[in-house]
């Protein structure tokens, strides 16, 4: 059972950020420090990845731990309520995250995954790793 009205369900759901969300911030401002220029949130790419440098094919996410089902085989025990709601949503973000990827690789985009706790404990070696692949190309 809800806790919360429709009315405020809503408000909070809406305040949920679907770009410039702090892990992606922390990572764009380490690659900008660096140099390192790219596009963010393009609509034109499959999949709106957060950051994408098109003219080397490489699209990079910034994957939050609950929209995404970080461990989720034992994270999924941990909702109480609503799960007829949660788990099915929370798994079809996980396929659809897969499909993304798939479909990037196919098209030969090279795609980096990054979790947001990843990115706040270690944003350097994250920056690290797209750097990398960035001079590669």
């Amino acid at each position: 059972m809800d806790k919360h009205t429709p009315e405020q369900r809503r408000r909070n759901m809406q305040a949920v950020k679907n770009k410039d969300s702090q892990i992606e911030l922390l990572l764009r401002k380490e690659l900008w420090s660096r140099g390192i220029r790219y596009r963010k949130n393009s609509t034109k790419i499959f999949g709106k990845p957060d950051i994408v440098f098109i003219g080397k094919k490489i699209a990079v996410f910034c994957d939050s731990e609950f929209w995404h089902g970080y461990n989720w085989e034992e994270r999924k025990k941990d909702f109480k309520s609503h799960q007829e709601f949660w788990i099915p949503k929370i798994e079809r973000n996980i396929e659809r995250d897969k499909e993304v990827t798939a479909k990037l690789e196919s098209e030969g985009w090279t795609v980096l995954r990054f979790w947001g706790n990843e990115i706040k404990k270690s944003t350097a070696q994250c920056a690290d790793i797209i750097e990398k692949v960035v001079h590669s190309k």
